[in-house]
């Protein structure tokens, strides 16, 4: 007979008994809630990895300037930042490395990192069928710009529609530098208000 499997027995402990173990490089020690290995003079947790253990994470930003009392105006055919000043934020579940929109342009930690952005508005505008293009770009000429969608407004003048767009994006030098702006080229005139970003890290660059 062959043994084509071999079984350790992990000791089971409680989590104060973890976070007072004299760490053995390489040991392992196991609670109700998570596996435990000792590396480098510490205890790392090995299962269940957390978001935050990966550098990933996600955070909210509202613009508080612009709202339907005191909306944002744009011109047709003019391109333009959408406005968020980032007045309310949340950013509990964010990687400590990053702040992933400083309240003028979107930031990467890392070259090739991958996010996915979701912008959130309302908006009107003058012509029923008009449109609006989104679509994102470089702080450094980086041609993000076609990373861009589309939003039609299907009926009347001046009527409230309220969208949401996802974008999913790798960063390169240029983001990690010099950002990225969220931009808008209107057909027609109109305003824009209640904006929100709600952005993910979904992949950290390979060190």
């Amino acid at each position: 007979m062959k043994n084509t499997a071999y079984k350790v027995k992990v000791e089971t402990v409680t989590q104060t008994e973890v976070d007072n173990v004299n760490i053995e490089q390489g040991g392992l020690l196991v609670t109700d809630e998570a596996l435990f290995m000792g590396f480098n003079d510490q205890m790392v947790k090995v299962y269940p990895q957390e978001a935050s253990s990966l550098g990933l994470g996600w955070a909210r930003y509202d613009d508080t300037q612009y709202t339907s009392a005191s909306s944002y105006a744009f011109s047709a055919s003019t391109p333009f930042i959408v406005p968020n000043n980032a007045g309310s934020v949340i950013d509990d579940h964010i990687h400590s490395g990053i702040d992933y929109y400083n309240g003028s342009k979107l930031f990467a930690e890392f070259a090739n990192d991958v996010y996915l952005l979701t912008v959130a508005f309302k908006s009107k505008i003058s012509n029923a069928n008009g449109y609006l293009e989104l679509y994102l770009e470089g702080g450094n000429g980086t041609p993000y710009t076609r990373v861009s969608d589309m939003v039609v407004f299907p009926k009347g003048n001046n009527v409230e529609h309220t969208y949401t767009k996802q974008f999913q994006f790798y960063a390169d030098s240029d983001v990690v530098t010099n950002g990225l702006s969220v931009k808008i080229l209107p057909s027609n005139d109109g305003e824009i208000y209640d904006v929100i970003y709600f952005i993910q890290r979904t992949q950290k660059h390979n060190d």
